[in-house]
């Protein structure tokens, strides 16, 4: 009954302490579009140039619209430490997690989430679109929207910074006690399933070869997570 009682109120003292953050951070969000709107032309240039690509636009209002979500896009990419942090903060309190490891919690989260976008940047990335405009001929030649171009890359991008994070997420259920971990390791087949599922999801395009692209690197984060809950000696 006590555990029954504490579950909701931790979760009540979560919401109370976001709350705090979020209009902070929804204006910051904001802002920081607006700033950002103005550096899209270069952005997306170098965009464009790392991935080889010519676009195009079908509508009047479609460029602009285009570089409102690659401002978004990039704000958020930018602003992911405050996010970060905020989300820890509200979690530090009800939990009970010190200082130290709030700390731990911002640095690994910022850090995989970096890694993972640079890792779909440098190498997922140019691989997928490589693999998907493979299908050209002489008769069939790819004009692609500016619209599709952005959602595509930020999507991807963001996509794999989030799932990188994969691995603190589980430290963090095991620290508490909320799931143990050798709960985690004798559900590695519905860890898989669920995994090719949210790279269904989550991939802009729904081929085969871009689920993988995410689901693979996804699933070794899994057992990274067990491997990190080994050493913590977390049971």
């Amino acid at each position: 009954m006590t555990d029954a009682v504490q579950k909701p109120n931790q979760l009540v003292a979560v919401i109370l302490e976001l709350r705090h953050y979020v209009r902070a951070l929804a204006t910051t969000l904001v802002v920081g579009t607006v700033g950002i709107y103005f550096l899209t032309p270069a952005i997306m240039q170098m965009l464009q140039q790392h991935l080889g690509q010519q676009l195009a636009f079908f509508t009047v209002a479609e460029p602009f619209l285009a570089h409102v979500k690659l401002a978004f896009g990039v704000t958020l990419f930018v602003l992911m430490p405050g996010i970060v942090y905020c989300l820890w903060r509200g979690l530090a309190k009800p939990f009970k997690l010190s200082q130290t490891s709030l700390a731990w919690f911002v640095f690994g989260t910022c850090f995989l989430f970096y890694g993972g976008a640079s890792f779909c940047y440098f190498i997922t990335l140019p691989f997928g679109v490589d693999f998907l405009l493979g299908f050209r001929s002489a008769q069939l030649q790819p004009v692609i929207s500016i619209d599709k171009f952005v959602v595509f890359t930020s999507v991807f991008i963001l996509a794999f910074g989030f799932i990188f994070e994969l691995p603190m997420f589980m430290v963090f259920i095991g620290k508490v006690g909320v799931m143990k971990r050798s709960t985690f390791e004798r559900n590695r087949r519905y860890a898989l399933l669920v995994i090719s599922i949210v790279a269904a999801l989550l991939t802009p395009t729904p081929d085969v070869v871009n689920m993988m692209l995410m689901g693979c690197p996804l699933y070794l984060l899994y057992e990274l997570g067990i491997l990190i809950l080994k050493l913590l000696r977390i049971p």
